[in-house]
């Protein structure tokens, strides 16, 4: 693992990948070095118009390459559905849950969930299981990369600010923009935690694996100052992206090595190897409760029951 870099990546010809908030940052980035490793890619984008934008940018740079848009809106699980129903697609070889928003002002999904909680998890869950189908049979190809799909969930060390309140999964008592972030990345290492024991339980080859990019450049940390107006915010987080963050290429890195490394185990978690904060991939600091296997089965149980999607029959196949 010792500076892994995008050279170090096989190659991906004849795999399929779906990538999250793939129009910009750290997803376009995974999107485009996927694809110029012979994999085609779906990119999965809220905006249809950016994601148009996406795509023939990265036509542009990668004449050839096998790119293409889905509308997919992790905010609405009609959309989720929408999305899943329409990949063309039997085989599914890699998901990489990487949209995100953090933390941003109280505010609802289409389906009544505190957004971050309800984008950066909820919307991943129901996606991941829509599509487990199509992930178990890409199970069985040749050796190294291809033996089993996998899934790779964008996390961060902001995870390390709190456990998740099963009792208050929607900060409906109160909410802290912050902390509020922080469990739903919580949420995402419970969720492949948990996961990633079921695919066990269930003798699957599917990979379940996490990855967090450090501080890395992106328009995520402007997001949330810019909706609220808060101006100063906004201009203190854009300086902190020219002067302290990695660049996105290198924040895509850890996602990259969790999605194509052969060596990669299930509920690993990678990021970079200074401190959490930037550097090659290697294995990451993760909070003890994102390893609490009851604490996984509660948020399990909670996120079928919210988004109506179930893995049982799927496993059982």
């Amino acid at each position: 693992m010792a500076g892994w870099s995008v050279r170090d990546m096989p190659d991906q010809s004849g795999r399929t990948a779906v990538v999250t908030g793939a129009n910009s940052g750290l997803g376009y980035v995974a999107a485009r070095e996927l694809a110029r490793k012979g994999a085609r890619v779906v990119l999965g984008c809220r905006s249809e118009a950016r994601g148009r934008d996406a795509v023939a940018r990265l036509r542009g740079e990668l004449p050839g390459a096998g790119v293409e848009l889905g509308r997919l809106d992790l905010g609405d699980l009609a959309s989720v559905r929408e999305f899943a129903e329409s990949l063309p697609y039997e085989r599914l070889d890699l998901l990489v849950n990487n949209a995100g928003v953090m933390a941003m002002p109280y505010g609802t999904t289409a389906d009544g969930f505190e957004t971050q909680f309800g984008v950066n998890h909820l919307g991943h869950f129901a996606l991941t299981g829509l599509l487990l189908p199509a992930l178990l049979a890409a199970q069985g190809r040749s050796s190294g990369v291809r033996s089993g799909a996998r899934v790779v969930t964008v996390s961060s060390m902001a995870h390390l600010l709190g456990n998740i309140d099963a009792n208050d999964l929607n900060s409906e008592r109160r909410y802290r923009r912050w902390t509020a972030y922080g469990r739903s990345k919580t949420a995402n290492l419970l969720f492949t935690h948990e996961f990633a024991r079921r695919l066990a339980a269930a003798g699957s080859g599917v990979v379940a694996a996490a990855a967090h990019p450090g501080y890395a450049a992106t328009n995520l940390q402007t997001a949330g100052p810019r909706a609220e107006g808060r101006r100063a915010a906004e201009r203190l987080m854009a300086l902190g992206n020219r002067v302290i963050a990695q660049s996105a290429e290198a924040g895509a890195l850890p996602t990259l090595y969790a999605a194509t490394a052969p060596d990669v185990r299930p509920d690993s978690f990678t990021g970079p190897s200074l401190a959490m904060w930037r550097g090659a991939p290697a294995p990451s600091r993760r909070a003890p409760w994102t390893l609490d296997d009851r604490a996984g089965e509660r948020l399990w149980a909670a996120s079928e029951e919210l988004t109506g999607v179930s893995y049982a029959a799927a496993l059982k196949a």
